[in-house]
């Protein structure tokens, strides 16, 4: 463990603060506007906005494995789990304390609302433990599936190389992460079947996708100047 914490704290000041930021930042946006469901008007298809916020998430690991490698994508994958689990309970922390939020001024309906806000930030501890699970699992597969399709690629070189990787990574990584969820907590709490569960992960993981492939070359122009930055460091 202390090797570990050791291994993350030297990454930490070495990696890109940049890339690292929007990694933490994308975390901490998907898990809170997850709590808001998005009304797509069919039954079969449940989505929630953490989905605004996802795709930066997957494209983040992808530009780092691409510039790290897998393992340090994961290290710090992890350290931004722990970063949304600080915020997380400082929202509840914020939930516990007496006042009343501004948008619950509502005349008759203030204390249902200033409820209703205190239990969106504060949070449910299974959704927590659950989208902890499942983000911690995907970040692992999409970086070392990342990773292994670039090893194979080696005649693809630029951003056709980068777009492949990434793109099938973060779909797999995608669908993997709201499977697991939607077994761990809308199975299990919700009363989902197997077949909701699937389609929705399936159908979840191709319109995040779409969001990937639409900033991929940003995505790639970081990635890109990363690897063009290190490799000036080491000649020099």
């Amino acid at each position: 463990m202390k090797k570990f914490l050791y291994d993350l704290q030297s990454l930490l000041r070495s990696a890109n603060p940049l890339v690292v930021s929007l990694l933490f930042l994308s975390v901490v946006g998907m898990n809170l506007l997850a709590n808001k469901s998005i009304d797509t008007g069919v039954e079969w298809l449940a989505l929630d906005c953490g989905i605004l916020f996802s795709w930066l998430t997957f494209l983040s690991m992808d530009i780092l494995t691409q510039s790290y490698g897998p393992k340090a994508a994961t290290m710090l994958s992890f350290a931004a789990l722990l970063m949304n689990l600080l915020m997380a309970g400082i929202f509840f922390a914020a939930s516990c304390i007496p006042g009343v939020w501004g948008e619950s001024f509502v005349e008759g309906s203030e204390k249902i609302l200033n409820a209703a806000l205190d239990h969106t930030f504060g949070g449910t501890w299974f959704i927590l433990l659950g989208s902890s699970i499942a983000f911690i699992s995907s970040a692992a597969i999409n970086n070392f599936i990342n990773h292994d399709i670039g090893r194979r690629l080696t005649r693809t070189q630029g951003f056709g190389s980068f777009a492949i990787r990434a793109y099938v990574s973060t779909f797999v990584a995608q669908f993997a992460d709201n499977l697991i969820f939607a077994l761990l907590v809308s199975k299990t709490f919700f009363g989902w079947t197997l077949l909701q569960c699937f389609t929705c992960a399936l159908t979840g993981a191709f319109l995040e996708l779409m969001f990937e492939v639409f900033f991929s070359p940003l995505g790639y122009s970081l990635a890109r100047g990363l690897l063009y930055n290190g490799l000036i460091a080491r000649e020099a």
